[in-house]
């Protein structure tokens, strides 16, 4: 095996795989790295086993597929493929990290729950969380992550309640989770959930400030905010982007910036990477394994 070539596969249903992350994947040793574009679901079975079956057995831990895109929920059907498609001993190690979502979510909730743990005592256990930019893939996996830890997590809507219903249905049925789904379309809506929460995640598109100075009035109880958007303005007024556990202006709060989230985001991408290629067995990486990674490095 010492002799195997590490070969990553890099699947994506869009018509680029990121950049970011053939960076990574070079960074952390692959040495043959080879992107697919506009792959299909139903594609993804016969591209793994061309992958398993062309090289031998010992050699499946140095061969890796990574399935990119922007879509959780296919992300995690063509990994669900991808295990079905082996043959054992005919394997290889599969991560999905779809707009680095899985792992910038994990890090996410990892920072805060250091600062939940140095400032509070607690953890997430009954702690309430709300999270803005539900519907996109961050605040998708960071609401699973969150609720699967005990959590009492509200997906908040910005443009029609349906998504986010639709956004919790499809998590109970996959990870046996209860989210709650609520609207914050109006300005009165959307301070009572802030007047609930204990822990607010901003995971809104770039450049999309989704909590005012104004909102933060009525965050009473809240304890830690954290916000994924590097792009100004930030996503909740205030947040600087180095912001590690500081207080955060105009609350009794702490807040958790971008860019002390995007460093642990890094380090856990550049971590399940080397993990494969370390391993003595083929791993098969989801956002879960990306919090437990992202949990050792913050503490």
């Amino acid at each position: 095996m010492s002799d195997a070539t590490p070969i990553l596969h890099m699947l994506s249903p869009q018509k680029h795989m990121s950049p970011f992350d053939v960076n990574m994947a070079a960074d952390a040793g692959f040495k043959v790295i080879v992107p697919y574009i506009n792959v299909t679901l139903d594609e993804t079975t016969a591209l793994v086993q061309d992958a398993i079956f062309s090289r031998p057995p010992d050699y499946g831990v140095r061969t890796g597929m990574f399935i990119g895109g922007k879509d959780a929920i296919v992300a995690l059907d063509m990994m669900e493929a991808a295990r079905k498609a082996m043959v054992p001993p005919f394997e290889l190690s599969v991560i999905a990290d779809p707009a680095g979502s899985f792992t910038t979510a994990a890090a996410m909730v990892a920072c805060v729950e250091r600062v939940l743990k140095q400032k509070f005592g607690r953890g997430w256990k009954g702690t309430k969380v709300a999270v803005f930019g539900a519907t996109g893939v961050v605040g998708f996996a960071s609401s699973i992550i969150t609720a699967l830890e005990g959590a009492e997590v509200t997906l908040v809507a910005h443009r029609g309640v349906d998504r986010v219903i639709k956004s919790a249905a499809v998590s109970k049925e996959r990870f046996g989770v209860d989210l709650t789904a609520a609207s914050g379309e109006t300005e009165a809506q959307k301070r009572e959930i802030l007047a609930n929460a204990e822990v607010v995640f901003a995971a809104a598109a770039a450049g999309v400030q989704v909590i005012t100075k104004e909102d933060k009035e009525f965050a009473r109880n809240l304890l830690v905010a954290a916000d994924v958007n590097a792009v100004p303005p930030a996503g909740v007024e205030g947040m600087d982007l180095f912001m590690d556990g500081a207080p955060l202006p105009g609350t009794d709060a702490f807040g958790v910036g971008p860019l002390a989230i995007g460093d642990i985001k890094y380090k856990t991408e550049s971590g399940l990477f080397k993990q494969m290629l370390s391993s003595k067995e083929a791993l098969s990486l989801d956002f879960r394994h990306a919090f437990a990674l992202a949990r050792q490095l913050v503490a």
